[in-house]
């Protein structure tokens, strides 16, 4: 085990001279995020779908403030001065996304304030401020709020006998400055109310035949004077705070891992505040009195003109039943010998399997261990869970496994960010039910997807395999696109026996047959394929590199990818999210384009294409291009040697995401995206092709647009 956490030696990529070659890794991340927010600007898209977009611009921007900014300000504190790749320190790098934020946000409320909010009316939903209420609905929101909030109200005094709360990390308050009745021209009083989580974002006033809500800040506002009897209100505003969310402590040092993680998780809502947003309206003052208490600068401050919080739309969004204001209904298909089969073993012991999801269903992957649950011939289960949602299927029928009598082992990655406190609780059922649980490698996070399952059969003991691009999780499976990868070929099952061997036990790493495997030779491998299609180039080969991954940061294969581009190689990258690699650098990148796609659902799968000297080989992947995957996860990629699969990746997969001009975006040497579709007319489009192909091969109708429905009034 201890040999697999060791870093392995970097092959040796020389330095490319003149220009810097590199984008800003948090500037880039910025960059797709307004690619993200142009998305929510499209009136080509569902005026939902619009706003579900903006709310995932907030929810990016909350992630971005709560790791890497926090990654920043912890190494100003700790004095770390040193440049990255792209020249930049902290201090700098914290301007310049202290700046660029700034502009982001402000087109957002724009977009949302002049556009979003007044298509959303003509559609007979709207968002109502208090005073825009008649008396009728003020009178009922007020019954409500004597009712239903009051009681879970807290007034909070600041002052020296009242020390200044802890602020929950992005939770909702309102900061007040009032005086006495009895002396008002006194200096103001501070005091803070917080909004308690249980309590509803959105307080439900429909009329007939219009959906209306109110923001609960709005009303607590309107209503803040009963909770200070004898004093005037001089303003009330609401602000919150991101705090560093990120986990830090040695495992090395721990004894019990799922302890540590507790005793963690209960420190980090004490961690630093990195972001203050608060209403424009409020006074200087105020602003002041809070950034000193959250130890912020000015610099970390955003004010709003619109409201907090927009990544709350979504679960509005939920309640709104407007099917003709979104996209059309997609049911995913399977192949035919998929669908109608009810043995999954047998299918997969005559083929390899692939499929691509959303467009095709994500059932067979639960129902393999459905299926391996329940099979008297099954012996052993094991599979790692990274990222999975509370009432998960998969779990169940691990629990059903070892209710059965079989051997299953689940690793569960108690470090997985954001969800730690759900995989804890996973942790905690599976071993009550009598699953094996560990919890991954000291210094390493678990984040390759596989699932093994041993199986005796007429001819002995068979072992099938599942290996994913994306976590076990069928909600998420609905709208993230990853692909799912079938065997029971002996050379890839061994493999996968043997990496959980080395995750559950003491083994050193075996020399693989098929897998490559981080942290021991994923960025090896990687460098020698790229350097092998190098040298095909210069000896004058036709070769050709694509790489599709949700990042691109790892300074050794960004290097490798530019200096394969200056001898001829066809370089093009389908990148996500940030992409470290500066294109159209003369001498170094002009040769490479690097495209993005944002669309209905969520590009998420990893696939690399090398193609060189009539040669073509691919693989999935779990891993992203990024130091973090390379050196400190467990990641595993995989040759496609089917050769129907393998084109069919080559071939339709790629050369159709390659060749969207509706949804794409193409990397400029300054960083930021340049859509297609504004210059080319969109033609072409990915995911609806996608679609199309997987409900041609299920012999399923395609999607009628949506007539117009009769507005539901949401519920309460």
């Amino acid at each position: 085990m201890s040999s697999m956490s060791q870093r392995p030696a970097q092959s040796a990529v020389e330095p490319t001279r003149g220009p810097r070659p590199f984008v800003n890794r948090e500037i880039s991340f910025l960059e797709f995020n307004q690619l993200v927010l142009e998305e929510a600007a499209d009136v080509s898209v569902p005026l939902l779908e619009r706003l579900k977009f903006l709310s995932i611009v907030s929810a990016n921007l909350d992630e971005f403030f709560m790791i890497r900014v926090a990654g920043l300000k912890q190494q100003m504190q700790s004095g770390v001065r040193e440049a990255g790749p792209d020249g930049l320190g902290p201090a700098e790098q914290l301007s310049m996304i202290s700046e660029r934020v700034a502009r982001q946000v402000a087109d957002q409320e724009r977009l949302l304030l002049d556009s979003l909010v007044p298509a959303l009316e003509e559609q007979r939903i709207r968002f109502s401020r208090m005073a825009d209420l008649d008396v009728v609905a003020q009178a009922e929101v007020a019954r409500r709020f004597d009712r239903e909030i009051f009681p879970m109200l807290t007034p909070l005094a600041v002052d020296p006998g009242h020390p200044f709360p802890l602020i929950k990390n992005r939770s909702l308050n309102l900061a007040i400055h009032l005086v006495p009745e009895r002396a008002s021209d006194s200096p103001p009083l501070t005091a803070l109310v917080q909004v308690p989580q249980l309590l509803p974002r959105f307080i439900d006033v429909s009329r007939e035949n219009e959906l209306r809500v109110v923001f609960i800040e709005d009303v607590i506002t309107e209503h803040v004077a009963s909770l200070f009897p004898g004093m005037i209100i001089l303003q009330c505003v609401p602000f919150r705070v991101v705090r560093n969310w990120d986990l830090s402590f040695d495992e090395d040092e721990q004894e019990d891992l799922m302890e540590a993680v507790q005793k963690e998780l209960r420190r980090r809502a004490k961690l630093d505040a990195v972001r203050l947003e608060i209403a424009e309206a409020a006074s200087a003052e105020l602003v002041r009195e809070l950034s000193y208490a959250l130890q912020l600068d000015a610099g970390d401050v955003q004010r709003h003109k619109g409201p907090l919080a927009l990544v709350d739309l979504a679960a509005l969004l939920e309640r709104v039943e407007r099917a003709d204001l979104r996209d059309p209904l997609f049911v995913p298909g399977l192949p035919p010998d998929l669908r109608d089969t009810e043995d999954l073993f047998a299918e997969i012991s005559k083929r390899d399997i692939l499929l691509h999801h959303p467009y095709e269903s994500y059932e067979p992957v639960v129902d393999l261990l459905a299926q391996a649950a329940k099979d008297p011939q099954v012996l052993a289960i094991k599979q790692t869970l990274y990222r999975t949602n509370r009432n998960s299927p998969l779990v169940r029928s691990l629990v059903t496994a070892a209710e059965n009598g079989k051997q299953v082992t689940a690793l569960v990655e108690l470090k997985a960010r954001f969800d730690e406190e759900t995989n804890m609780v996973w942790a905690r059922s599976l071993e009550e039910a009598g699953v094996h649980v560990v919890y991954g490698m000291s210094g390493l996070k678990t984040h390759c997807k596989v699932t093994l399952v041993v199986r005796r059969e007429a001819t002995g003991i068979r072992r099938y395999v599942h290996i994913g691009t994306g976590n076990y999780n069928e909600k998420t499976a609905s709208i993230y696109s990853d692909l799912s990868y079938f065997s029971a070929r002996e050379d890839i099952c061994e493999d996968i026996a043997a990496l959980f061997n080395i995750l559950t036990g003491y083994s050193d790493p075996p020399i693989w047959r098929k897998l490559v495997v981080a942290p021991m030779d994923l960025r090896r491998r990687i460098l020698e394929l790229v350097e092998t299609t190098r040298q095909a180039a210069k000896r004058g080969a036709k070769a050709k590199i694509v790489i599709k991954s949700n990042a691109l940061i790892d300074q050794e294969v960004v290097r490798a990818l530019q200096k394969a581009s200056q001898n001829g190689v066809e370089v093009q990258l389908l990148i996500r999210g940030p992409c470290a690699l500066r294109v159209g650098v003369p001498g170094v990148s002009e040769g490479i384009v690097v495209r993005t796609l944002v669309d209905r659902f969520l590009e998420h799968s990893r696939v690399l294409y090398f193609s060189a000297e009539g040669k073509e080989e691919v693989f999935i992947t779990s891993t992203d291009i990024m130091p973090r995957n390379f050196d400190r996860r467990v990641e595993v990629m995989l040759p496609i040697e089917d050769e129907g699969l393998k084109r069919r990746i080559i071939d339709e997969i790629l050369a159709v995401e390659l060749g969207d001009d509706t949804k794409a975006a193409i990397l400029e040497p300054s960083g930021a995206w340049r859509r297609v579709g504004s210059t080319k007319g969109g033609k072409a489009r990915a995911q609806a092709t996608f679609m199309k192909l997987s409900m041609g091969r299920a012999g399923t109708p395609q999607p009628k647009k949506h007539k117009k429905h009769h507005l539901k009034k949401a519920k309460h």
